[in-house]
C-alpha cells in the first residue's frame, strides 16, 4: 500500500511539472542533484525530432548529496514557443512524453551515473520546447522532481529513400495493380472487338505446304519451250503428248504415276489357239 502511495506520488508530482510552464533547470533547494542532458544523434545546427524514429536522450545525473539517492522515473512534455506569432503568449502543452520507470538505478553519494531515456514523436514539423524531468528518492524514500532539460527542438519529418523496404513495397503493389487493371480491361472489352480466326487443321495445312513444295521443285527445274520446236506425239494412252524439238518434254513426269508412264505390251495369241478358231467358224 504504501509502495502504490509512493508511485502515485511520483507521478504526481511529472503531471505537475508538465501542467506548470517550464522554467530553467537548476538545482532542487532539497536536494543536491545536478542533471545535464545530452542527445547522441543531435546535429551541429540544433536538436531535432524524427517523427515515426526513437530519440535518445542520455541523463548524466550528479549526487552531490552526502547519501546516495535512487533514480524512479523519467518523463517530459512539449510546449509552445512563447515568442514565435502564431503561439499564445503564455507556452501551451501540446504533447506529454512516455514516462519510463527505472529499477534499481542506485548513485552513491559523489558518484555520477548516466540514464538512458527514449521516446517518440507523431507531430506536424515546428519548433517546440523541450522539458525533461527526473524523479528521485533519498534514503528516507522521499521523492524529488529535478528539471533535467528546458530548450528548443526541432520536430522534423523522416527522410525517404527509394530503397526503403515499405517504399519498395508500395510500388510492387501499385504496379501489380495497375497491371491487373489494365488486362481486366483488354480482356472484357478490347478482345471482343477483334475476334480470332479459325485455324485450319493440322492436316490441311501439311497437305497445302507439301503442294507448295511440289510446285516450286517442278517448276524451278524446268525451261521454257518455244512453242515452234514443240512437235507433236502420240502418248501412251493415245492423248498427244508435247516434245521440243531437242527431245526435252515440256512437262515434269513426276506428276505422272509410274502406271500411266508405262507403255502396255501387245499380247501375243498362240497359233495354234487361233487355227483352231478358224477351224471351227
Amino acid at each position: 500500500m504504501g509502495l502504490s502511495r509512493f508511485f502515485l506520488l511520483a507521478l504526481l508530482s511529472l503531471q505537475i511539472l508538465a501542467e506548470d510552464p517550464p522554467e530553467s533547470p537548476s538545482q532542487s533547494p532539497a536536494l543536491s542533484v545536478q542533471i545535464s542532458t545530452s542527445f547522441p544523434s543531435s546535429e551541429i545546427f540544433g536538436i531535432k525530432l524524427v517523427n515515426a524514429v526513437p530519440t535518445l536522450a542520455v541523463l548524466s545525473i550528479t549526487n552531490d548529496e552526502p547519501s546516495p539517492i535512487n533514480v524512479v522515473f523519467i518523463g517530459g512534455s512539449l510546449w509552445t514557443l512563447p515568442d514565435t506569432p502564431s503561439s499564445p503568449p503564455t507556452p501551451q502543452i501540446i504533447r506529454n512524453l512516455t514516462t519510463t520507470r527505472y529499477k534499481d538505478i542506485t548513485i552513491p553519494a559523489g558518484e555520477k551515473e548516466s540514464v538512458e531515456y527514449r521516446f517518440a514523436t507523431e507531430l506536424q514539423p515546428q519548433d517546440l520546447l523541450l522539458n525533461l524531468a527526473a524523479v528521485v528518492t533519498d534514503e528516507n524514500g522521499e521523492a524529488y522532481t529535478i528539471a533535467a532539460f528546458n530548450e528548443t527542438v526541432a520536430v522534423v519529418e523522416r527522410d525517404t529513400s527509394i530503397f526503403d523496404p515499405q517504399i519498395i513495397f508500395l510500388y510492387l503493389f501499385l504496379l501489380a495493380l495497375f497491371a491487373g487493371t489494365i488486362y481486366f480491361i483488354y480482356s472484357t472489352w478490347i478482345a471482343t472487338l477483334f475476334p480470332q480466326t479459325k485455324k485450319r487443321s493440322s492436316t490441311s495445312s501439311a497437305a497445302g505446304g507439301k503442294d507448295a513444295s511440289r510446285a516450286r521443285a517442278s517448276t524451278k527445274g524446268n525451261r521454257k519451250v518455244d512453242p515452234g520446236e514443240q512437235i507433236g506425239v502420240a502418248g501412251t494412252d493415245g492423248a498427244p503428248a508435247v516434245v521440243s524439238a531437242s527431245g526435252a518434254k515440256a512437262y515434269d513426269e513426276s506428276w505422272i504415276p509410274e502406271g500411266h508412264l508405262q507403255r502396255p505390251g501387245a499380247k501375243r495369241v498362240k497359233s495354234g489357239a487361233a487355227g483352231a478358231g478358224r477351224k471351227r467358224g
